[in-house]
């Protein structure tokens, strides 16, 4: 017989049939009622024994954790709380699990004590609906940009190159760590090394992804991006997934418009494909925050959330004009931003990020033109030659979400900021290679996949958004 799942047959209305169903025991009472869960929804199967038509032994073995096979018949349920359940006619304990040994019980479990057992929360109702949701939402990043006419590309995870000139990279090497090869002046010999060069992981797919696009014209990476900052907050992860598209011919306003239009599908696409699963985390979201202060509670309850940003057209602000909403804002004056701003050119915070969404504006904001000294090299120059064509999509509880920019095709301009940043020429020859030959307006964004899931799910830390987080100190699992 094949087997059924049981988030179909939840949903089935064909009754008083025979279904096999396999999944782990979640919990198991009296002797009689067992909850099977097996992944493909939010919601348990109740299996109904008769204990006297199994043996003692058989039963003793069902414990919360074991995994199970069952045969019986489906039937409109009895009791409250389920529509249908399982009359069971035949059970096999496929897998046991000892009660003193599993770690997983049926009452809540604290998140730190969850990423210690990361190989077992996924089985938990939290973990199985945010990786139910992550899978949605990345299904949608795919849907969005094939049906727009993107073509998907794979950029390299091995990169001589550091797009973001931060030089925060991971080393990739196979040279001897206890007998490093050395030139005559002392250094490092990476021409013995396998890439007969310095390299490194990658923090980005944008600088090739821009190559793909002058030529292919619209192109997309999701890919793996790798950071080497030794940061412990809840908003950094050493290994996370990138969205970055590239359009060539569109400039700023164009861009701004592709990322709202992405951001509004992939969360309808959700609001409308995860309904069990977003309920669940709205609930556990609002009692996770009944013992917090209200400045620690997030602004709006999960669902009403996502559908803020699906609303009216997002307000589009230049740098400036928000830098002078803020300097004569309420919490400015008063002094109740942890960061004051006092003057054009400050690098914003998450605080007035989210001031702008949630009180002045009341809707999501687009930022752009910023100034060209707090933003990367490869960003367009505007006529006033102090800020560049950057742009920053703000939402509420997290601030910015997507960060853009029309990028720089003007070959001399380009050249001079490579050199300004102190980034060596002979790196980015090919990149520059670009702007001499048929070069382009083009633009693009990049999001980071797994703050897009924080956003979605509710989470407040970034280490529950991904399976096996990577962080410093830690890379268990």
């Amino acid at each position: 017989m094949k087997r059924s799942f049981v988030q179909a047959l939840l949903n089935s209305d064909e009754l008083d049939r025979k279904v096999l169903v396999k999944g782990w025991v979640r919990h198991f009472r009296s002797n009689r009622f067992l909850i099977l869960n097996d992944g493909s929804g939010q919601h348990g199967l109740q299996c109904v024994i008769d204990n006297e038509a199994f043996s003692a032994d058989l039963l003793k073995q069902i414990n919360v954790g074991a995994a199970v096979s069952i045969e019986g018949k489906l039937v409109a349920s009895a009791g409250k709380g389920q529509k249908v359940e399982v009359l069971v006619e035949d059970l096999e304990i496929l897998g046991g699990a000892n009660p003193e040994e599993y770690p997983l019980q049926p009452k809540k479990h604290s998140l730190e004590f969850l990423r210690e057992i990361a190989h077992l929360r996924p089985r938990t109702n939290t973990f199985g609906a945010i990786m139910r949701v992550r899978h949605h939402l990345a299904f949608a990043v795919h849907e969005f940009f094939h049906k727009n006419g993107f073509y998907y590309i794979n950029t390299p995870i091995v990169t001589g190159s550091d797009a973001e000139g931060a030089g925060e990279m991971f080393q990739v090497t196979t040279l001897p760590l206890d007998n490093v090869p050395k030139t005559e002046s002392g250094e490092v010999d990476f021409k013995k090394d396998f890439f007969a060069k310095q390299t490194n992981l990658t923090v980005s797919g944008q600088l090739e992804a821009e190559l793909a696009a002058l030529g292919l014209g619209q192109v997309y990476t999701f890919g793996p991006t790798f950071r080497a900052e030794n940061s412990n907050t809840s908003r950094h992860l050493a290994e996370f997934w990138m969205i970055e598209p590239e359009v060539a011919f569109n400039e700023i306003s164009e861009n701004m418009d592709l990322a709202e239009d992405f951001i509004k599908y992939v969360v309808k696409y959700v609001l409308e494909n995860c309904q069990e699963d977003l309920a669940f985390l709205e609930a556990r979201q609002k009692d996770e925050e009944k013992g917090k202060p209200e400045k620690d509670r997030s602004p709006m309850a999960l669902i009403e959330k996502l559908n803020f940003v699906l609303g009216e057209s997002y307000e589009r602000v230049t740098y400036t004009e928000a830098i002078d909403i803020l300097k004569n804002s309420k919490p400015n004056k008063k002094k109740k931003f942890k960061y004051l701003i006092e003057e054009w050119g400050a690098d914003l915070q998450s605080e007035h990020e989210r001031y702008l969404v949630e009180k002045h504006f009341g809707k999501p904001v687009i930022l752009y033109d910023y100034p060209a000294k707090i933003k990367a090299f490869y960003m367009r120059v505007n006529d006033d030659g102090k800020t560049v064509r950057a742009m920053d999509i703000l939402f509420p509880g997290i601030g910015e979400m997507v960060g853009g920019s029309q990028r720089e095709e003007r070959y001399e301009v380009l050249k001079e900021k490579i050199k300004e940043f102190n980034i060596p020429e002979e790196e980015l020859w090919w990149y520059l290679e670009t702007r001499k030959f048929g070069t382009v307006p083009h633009s693009g964004f990049g999001l980071g996949f797994e703050r897009l899931v924080m956003f979605v799910t509710g989470m407040s830390n970034i280490r529950d958004v991904i399976p096996f987080p990577r962080t410093p100190q830690n890379a268990e699992f």
